[in-house]
């Protein structure tokens, strides 16, 4: 079966928090535009219209929603999607949904829609109450923990899956067993750790997770989750999902683990398209849905250019075992895991590497 995802912005910047580490707000303060507003009926009726023309045989596409924040579009928004694409898609298109919110902004509303529409929910969440409330602030400087916290639970209740996006900073990475008790107290399953990036062009800032944090903080998180994991308690963790999979020679799920790009295909909120969310920027601007073909979009020099755009590598890539398993990690994330004194990932590795092959070997 085919297989094709398109990263939607229907709301482009526009954000009701004001978090302080916000890469994208670094992304929009980067380009001739900073907001595009909100994405127009048009714009959605050409994305629904080339996607689901250009795949005739049977495919499963993912619309993905994003931000900013995606729920400023306003409920009206996505209800209009969906309908449209139900209107135009074939018996072969298996349409999926998937939203990454601050959580905020829903009510009974939203999650009846949610439900309704099968979505799956990522919530953005910097674990426990002190972090989170020091860092994802509303407008007025206050913390947002308790609102998330309700609408997490409202929408476990009707038993929609939420998945847990935690931006690590350095501040975070230092507190690595509260964070994975906090996960544990709460019974989340599934948790994404973002690492913290410094704005482009810079190598770091007070934010930032450093490459010795991280290797610190994941050796610490490992041995929680590892403990747990032999007792038949798991917690599905991005970076341990893929590294497992990759020690038994099986492709990792997320894109940058084998150190090269793929055309994610990005869309703001004009309809402009990017190859990849870290760089929604104007030199990589690909061209635009309402006027390319999904075919022309794909195979845009900007593309081939992007892909091929050489990238840093550290000096202790040269004899590193685990080269094969990484491969310079991807090019923007990989910041936060080395530079050219000390690899982060590689320290970690090797600290562990005994626990993840073990971990393997119980995943078929």
């Amino acid at each position: 079966m085919k297989y094709f995802s398109m990263l939607i912005k229907p709301a482009s910047s526009i954000c009701n928090l004001k978090c302080k580490y916000c890469f994208y707000n670094d992304v929009k303060e980067n380009r001739s535009i900073p907001s595009y507003g909100v994405m127009d009926t048009k714009t959605i009726d050409n994305i629904i219209v080339k996607a689901l023309t250009f795949f005739k045989d049977e495919t499963t596409i993912q619309f993905a929603f994003q931000g900013g924040e995606p729920t400023c579009a306003g409920l009206a928004y996505f209800k209009y999607f969906i309908a449209f694409a139900k209107k135009n898609q074939k018996a072969y298109h298996n349409i999926q949904y998937s939203i990454q919110t601050n959580g905020t902004l829903l009510d009974d509303e939203w999650i009846a829609f949610f439900v309704e529409n099968n979505f799956l929910v990522g919530v953005s969440l910097d674990g426990f109450k002190s972090n989170n409330d020091k860092f994802r602030i509303d407008q007025a400087d206050n913390g947002t923990f308790t609102k998330i916290m309700d609408n997490i639970e409202k929408m476990r209740k009707v038993g929609i899956p939420v998945n847990i996006l935690t931006v690590l900073t350095s501040e975070l990475a230092a507190q690595p067993h509260q964070l994975y008790q906090f996960y544990q107290e709460n019974n989340f399953g599934f948790v994404q750790l973002i690492p913290c990036l410094p704005p482009l062009g810079k190598e770091t800032d007070e934010y930032s997770l450093k490459p010795k944090e991280f290797s610190t903080f994941y050796q610490a998180f490992f041995d929680d989750w590892y403990q747990d994991f032999i007792k038949g308690k798991y917690l599905s963790v991005t970076l341990f999902d893929n590294l497992i999979l990759m020690f038994k020679d099986r492709p990792p799920l997320q894109c940058g683990y084998l150190g090269f790009c793929r055309m994610q295909f990005v869309c703001e909120a004009d309809g402009s398209i990017y190859p990849c969310d870290f760089y929604v920027l104007d030199e990589f601007k690909v061209g635009n849905i309402n006027s390319d073909s999904i075919e022309k979009l794909a195979n845009s020099d900007v593309v081939k250019t992007f892909i091929n755009q050489k990238k840093r590598i550290s000096n202790r890539c040269a004899d590193c075992r685990y080269w094969r398993i990484c491969y310079g990690q991807c090019k923007r994330l990989n910041i936060n895991y080395f530079d050219d004194e000390f690899c982060g990932l590689q320290d970690f590795l090797t600290q562990k590497e005994a626990g993840l092959v073990k971990a393997a070997s119980y995943i078929e």
